[in-house]
């Protein structure tokens, strides 16, 4: 065998067969296989050995049907598909890919290729000028991770440090950007991988593992939004969350007995600050074992989410994988009985601490496993609880070494703790989304801090324990965006910081930036300051409920957002990068936090001491959201900065849904939709949905859907044909129009009204002497037309 000291490389080509979409070869030293699964996915596999068995947590998709030609010659195989090219070479195996008219978009680095160092596998592919690479999940640094490493190991990062890596999730997915070209690449493969993006060398990227195949998915597109469609297409989406779970949750570690939860959710109602969620931590146990409620704190659980109930709010509940050794306990009885937890080589059931004390865990890995857990949290749904939160999934334990002899049932395979490890967290949150639809036939609300590729399926994840300090504000922000990126829509972070406490201003702009959040949960750690809204004095109160009522009203608009995540893959919270690839300022340090919620909104995180910000706007025009001013876009503008005010600006051409104010999603908005239209020069669709926001029947067709489309060319908003069963739970319309003039003659088939918008009430003068802060809000037209059914369009 050809082989360079301790480093084997995969060798030439010796052996060639081609199938109808793909070629399985034998190298001096390897074992590979080329398939082609779309247009524009090709999967690339090597082994020292004969290719095992396939399988993947995962992977959901099957190979498509693809158009495929295959040609050879002795020095390399051509294969070519309606959307690329990639090109074997055969001494020695190398791959490159190519757009069809020849530009080259990825190549492995001559000289490298893919090699071995005794278990670890490594791809090296060669830097392209000026290359940029973002995505990978929950990785902390700039949006731009070019001259960085990363490492994959779920870990349970308490605290962490705004550029510590691992964090708790795994994601080996990226995308390349280069000379206006830009590709996917995700690794498929459950050991530690590792990411270099150009550190510590000036030749090449690489990603490697330290043990199993070389098993990657190349993907490329014009366009990164369909890079990350066909990414989720590969590994699944989200399916619809329960409407509750989109509005303001309020946590805290911990909130116990039951009198204190009472007091909250009655404040929050008597403060009239919108909110849909109690989440009880760690404390509502019996001494921290699962399945069960200390009942000295909570005597009567099923009644108290009864009385949580009639008030408009649902409970999450946190559990963690440990079940306590402990004779007695029932769920440690039952587990040994049928032998589900985790073992060492000799048989014997692993042990590790954890906050009930030694304790054992589930395999997650196992069918067997997976359904003994599913029958387990009936018992949350049997006490009124709607909402799991997986917590300590990484597996967290004292002392941070779980043994690597470890042995997963692994679906049958059976692997060491280095191969299960990045997956556990994902399986236990599968088991509990299973588990919960089994007991409830409703849409659970499922939450994780670990997780690996593809978690997107079953639950959403926050980005665990971060802290009361200003850059992990924004530190937040791009952690969501880079989840985003690479699959993950429903997403969200503590709002306010969950280690120490926030100053009065960090924790107003952490709530104005949380309302832009998938999942808008504030929380803080046991021993700090009480952390609701009122905690921090009357101004910030009024400030809170101005953007927690903002998010409310944009329910229907965020609600839309999410399903065209469950379509194409696209986040909630969208970084510039996706619309905006080769713009190169939205990859600089001071514009990398600007984000858009959805399609329409672009928001500006800055840091709450700051008194000024520059905001890089890309192409075409913005509306100030609140004002009302038109700002031309491809320009930098510096704008002030204050306590009250978040900066939101909205895209031309932007159709964004809105509902009346309500106090919680259990009550029903007025009869009343109102449809924002933004003046531009953009042609726009934006999709209305709505569904009854608790059950999977959207899937059989019971759903209501329109495509709303602004036409700039033709002048013209056509409100498309309704799709689906489901009735409208609007029976109105109003249409606002902002920035349309005089000269623009707006023919809805009935008379338009002078109106006026403003989107905050304005915050009190907490000075006796002085008077009240004026209205800030800006004229524009409106109609009020009956919610048809039909197709209808407005000229102007």
């Amino acid at each position: 065998m050809a082989q360079h000291g301790p480093v084997m490389p995969v060798g030439n080509i010796t052996q060639v067969e081609t199938q109808a979409q793909s070629l399985s070869f034998k190298t001096e030293n390897a074992y590979g296989e080329i398939r082609v699964y779309s247009p524009s996915i090709v999967r690339v596999r090597l082994d020292k050995k004969t290719l095992a068995k396939d399988f993947s947590y995962a992977v959901v998709m099957a190979p498509q049907p693809t158009k495929l030609n295959i040609t050879q010659n002795e020095n390399e195989i051509v294969l070519q598909t309606d959307s690329l090219k990639a090109v074997v070479s055969k001494k020695p195996f190398a791959v490159a890919f190519y757009t069809l008219d020849g530009k080259l978009i990825n190549e492995d680095e001559k000289g490298l290729q893919n090699s071995w160092v005794a278990e670890e596998v490594t791809a090296y592919k060669h830097m392209q000028e000026g290359e940029r690479f973002v995505g990978l999940g929950e990785k902390t640094g700039n949006l731009d991770r070019k001259g960085n490493g990363y490492t994959n190991w779920n870990y349970d990062a308490f605290g962490y440090s705004t550029g510590q890596d691992p964090l708790y999730s795994s994601i080996p997915f990226y995308i390349g950007i280069h000379n206006g070209l830009n590709y996917g690449v995700f690794l498929d493969n459950t050991y530690q991988t590792d990411f270099n993006f150009g550190a510590s060398n000036n030749r090449f990227s690489s990603f490697s593992a330290q043990g199993g195949a070389l098993d990657y998915y190349f993907i490329y597109h014009q366009k990164m939004a369909d890079i990350i469609t066909s990414y989720t297409a590969l590994t699944g989406r989200m399916k619809m969350p329960p409407l509750w779970s989109l509005g303001y949750q309020q946590n805290r570690y911990s909130y116990y007995p039951e009198t204190e939860v009472m007091r909250i959710a009655q404040t929050l109602r008597e403060k009239k600050i919108p909110a849909d969620g109690i989440t009880l931590d760690i404390h509502y146990m019996d001494q921290y074992k699962l399945f069960t409620w200390d009942k000295s704190r909570f005597g009567d659980p099923l009644a108290m989410n009864k009385k949580l109930n009639a008030l408009g709010f649902r409970t999450t509940v946190i559990v963690d994988p440990g079940i306590k050794v402990e004779k007695g306990y029932e769920a440690y009885e039952d587990g040994i009985k049928k032998r589900i937890f985790v073992k060492y080589p000799d048989s014997t059931d692993f042990t590790a601490q954890v906050w009930p004390g030694w304790c054992h865990f589930p395999d997650f890995t196992a069918v067997k496993g997976r359904d003994w857990w599913k029958e387990k949290i009936k018992f949350f749904s049997n006490t009124g609880v709607d909402g799991i939160w997986n917590d300590m999934n990484e597996i967290a334990s004292w002392g941070q070494k779980m043994p690597s002899n470890i042995i997963f049932n692994y679906e049958g395979a059976l692997a060491s703790h280095k191969q299960a490890h990045n997956v556990y967290g994902m399986q236990m949150a599968r088991a509990s989304f299973e588990g919960a639809i089994a007991a409830t036939n409703k849409r659970p609300f499922n939450l994780t801090r670990a997780g690996y590729a593809g978690l997107q399926r079953y639950t959403a994840i926050w980005t665990g324990d971060n802290r009361s300090e200003e850059d992990h504000m924004l530190l937040g922000v791009r952690l969501m965006s880079s989840l985003g990126l690479s699959g993950v829509a429903f997403t969200g972070m503590d709002i306010g910081g969950f280690t120490g406490n926030p100053s009065v201003s960090l924790y107003a702009r952490w709530i104005q930036i949380g309302a832009f959040n998938p999942y808008f949960r504030n929380h803080t750690a046991v021993n700090t300051k009480s952390s609701e809204p009122w905690s921090y004095g009357e101004e910030v109160t009024e400030i809170s409920r101005n953007y927690i009522n903002l998010r409310y009203r944009l329910l229907p608009y965020l609600y839309a957002t999410f399903n065209q995540a469950v379509t194409t893959g696209l986040p909630v919270v969208r970084s510039l990068a996706i619309d905006n690839t080769f713009e190169p300022k939205v990859y600089d340090t001071q514009f990398q936090n600007q984000f858009l919620f959805g399609p329409a909104f672009l928001v500006a995180p800055f840091e709450s001491n700051k008194n000024y910000g520059n905001i890089f706007f890309p192409k075409g025009k913005w509306y100030n959201f609140y004002t009302g001013e038109v700002i031309e876009g491809h320009t930098e503008k510096v704008i002030g900065l204050t306590m009250q005010k978040l900066p939101v600006f909205v895209k031309e051409s932007s159709i964004i849904p809105m509902q009346s104010l309500v106090q919680t999603t259990a009550e029903k908005p007025t009869d009343t939709l109102v449809i924002h239209i933004y003046k531009g020069d953009s042609n726009n669709s934006f999709n209305y949905y709505e569904d009854d926001g608790e059950s999977y029947n959207y899937e059989k067709g019971d759903f209501y859907q329109r495509n709303i489309v602004y036409d700039a060319v033709k002048k013209q908003i056509v409100f498309h044909k309704v799709e689906g069963k489901y009735k409208s739970k609007f029976t109105k319309l109003k249409i606002v129009f902002h920035g349309f003039n005089i000269a623009d003659k707006i023919n809805v088939g009935k008379a338009v009204q002078d109106d006026f918008v403003s989107f905050l009430t304005p915050i009190s003068r907490f000075d006796p002497q002085g008077t009240a802060n004026s209205v800030e809000g800006y004229k524009v037209k409106s109609v009020v037309v009956e919610n048809v059914d039909k197709q209808f369009e407005i000229k102007y």
